[in-house]
């Protein structure tokens, strides 16, 4: 989802948009904060707890390797919380040793989907330092990723991190195919039901959440699910309750806002507005297309949220000379190389697939009809509706196409579209130059937040309190969390 990415390597620099899942996942975050009390719901709380534990709750606690403080567990959770059909997964836990730490557990929830979260503790811990003597650091290794992350070896080569890259489509039936009948297990849905099991695994009442990028969508998810487990949200590098547009037209429309800002920062004497819709209109002889410069743009804010190499590169690609913009294309193409382990793009397409609304409908819709579907919604587009870009480029995103080709599959159910969020406090966190979870989203957000609270920080892009050079975004972040 716009909003998952990860952090490859671009030639010994972060990847960003899908690698935005990792970044974001290194930023995504999910905090669960309050103490036991001897009281009614708390008896309540006890008691599923000792339910879950029939089905294995958190065993195996030892110390986790290289990583003083904290113990690492293993949460066991039922593959289908239906009960309808067998199974069960092992999740990876990490978790602070200040188990008495007044304000609760804080549990800091990755992005993708497809990141693991117990990897970034460390990385974490350092960022959130101010609030960890009042908060108790978790994280998990969400259902699919990690050490049991979803394998699709042809699709992993072909997207690496990324949710942009178009695949094959003998990729992504393969992919299905392997991962088999199960796929059908790993919706966000069932991930927010993983979380209250390791809620009460962990013995406490109300959460504090916190999420970066898809993290954002998890909380929400959470908190539409559970409401009266919530004490309060973060939301950094927000994706909207609502879902993920996978024509991602919210961030092609954001593309000339975001490089004519960091162009004044830079003092540039150029209009890389102008040079981008110049270049996409001019591309499609050879030299790449739209969707090309839109996932080398979206990953440059990871790079730099100054855009500097990429305005450069498209003023002279709009001059003639394609040659530095290709070579930023290949150079982030080659940058997202991932592990399944880094982000699984198995877990990335079952969840995306299961949680989407496509042209065509949701994933329990059929096969034929699909593609008629997408072409038809190409040809209901304008240009105000993807800015410098096009339909084309709008309607041959990986994860469309991705979701295009993935089996029938039945849908889970979702939260309905307006329905607002519990009205506790909320932090809505956001970097103006982020081109991979727009302000915009953050905005619509908003409308369906009663208690929002909102932070831009001016000059960072996705994943604030994890990557922005400004401290503002963590600062506010402290402030939240230890003040109100």
């Amino acid at each position: 989802m716009p909003g998952l990415r990860r952090t490859p390597q671009v030639r010994g620099i972060r990847r960003p948009r899908s690698l935005a899942t990792i970044a974001l996942a290194a930023a995504g975050v999910l905090l669960l904060s309050g103490t036991c009390t001897s009281t009614a719901q708390d008896r309540q709380d006890r008691a599923a707890a000792e339910t879950v534990g029939e089905s294995g709750g958190l065993s195996g606690a030892a110390a986790c390797p290289g990583l003083e403080g904290y113990t690492c567990a293993t949460l066991t959770v039922p593959l289908d919380h239906s009960g309808s059909t067998p199974g069960r997964l092992g999740l990876k836990v990490a978790m602070a040793d200040n188990a008495k730490a007044p304000k609760g557990v804080l549990l800091f929830l990755t992005g993708g989907p497809g990141q693991p979260g117990v990897p970034y503790v460390k990385r974490l811990s350092e960022k959130l330092a101010p609030v960890l003597k009042d908060y108790r650091l978790v994280m998990i290794d969400q259902r699919g990723t990690g050490d049991n992350a979803l394998q699709c070896p042809q699709l992993q080569k072909e997207m690496g991190a990324s949710d942009l890259t178009p695949p094959t489509a003998r990729a992504v039936t393969d992919c299905a195919a392997a991962i088999g009948p199960s796929r059908r297990f790993y919706s966000t849905g069932d991930t927010v039901a993983d979380l209250d099991l390791l809620r009460r695994a962990l013995g406490v009442r109300k959460l504090t959440l916190d999420g970066v990028s898809y993290g954002t969508y998890t909380v929400e998810r959470y908190a539409l699910a559970y409401p009266q487990h919530v004490a309060r949200l973060v939301l950094d590098s927000v994706v909207p309750q609502t879902g993920y547009d996978p024509m991602d037209l919210a961030a092609m429309r954001a593309a000339p806002r975001v490089l004519a800002a960091a162009c004044k920062a830079i003092a540039c004497t150029t209009d890389p507005a102008a040079d981008l819709a110049q270049v996409v209109d001019a591309y499609g002889d050879g030299d790449g297309d739209g969707v090309d410069v839109l996932d080398a743009l979206t990953t440059w804010g990871f790079v730099d949220p100054n855009y500097a190499a990429m305005i450069d590169a498209l003023h002279k690609a709009a001059g003639g000379d394609h040659g530095p913009l290709r070579g930023l294309i290949a150079g982030t193409r080659q940058g997202n190389a991932a592990t399944a382990q880094e982000l699984s793009q198995g877990l990335h397409a079952s969840t995306l697939c299961l949680d989407g609304r496509y042209p065509w409908g949701r994933s329990n819709a059929p096969m034929a009809g699909r593609q008629e579907a997408l072409q038809k919604a190409a040809t209901e587009l304008t240009p105000a509706d993807y800015g410098p870009f096009d339909a084309a480029t709008a309607t041959g995103l990986g994860s469309m196409l991705s979701c295009l080709h993935w089996p029938r599959t039945p849908a889970p159910p979702l939260p309905p579209d307006h329905r607002r969020l519990p009205g506790v406090p909320v932090l809505l966190l956001g970097g103006d130059r982020d081109l991979s979870t727009p302000l915009e989203w953050l905005y619509d957000q908003k409308k369906l937040t009663p208690r929002a609270r909102v932070v831009v920080v001016r000059g960072a892009a996705h994943s604030v309190q994890s990557r922005a050079a400004s401290d503002e975004g963590r600062e506010a972040v402290f402030d939240f969390l230890l003040r109100g």
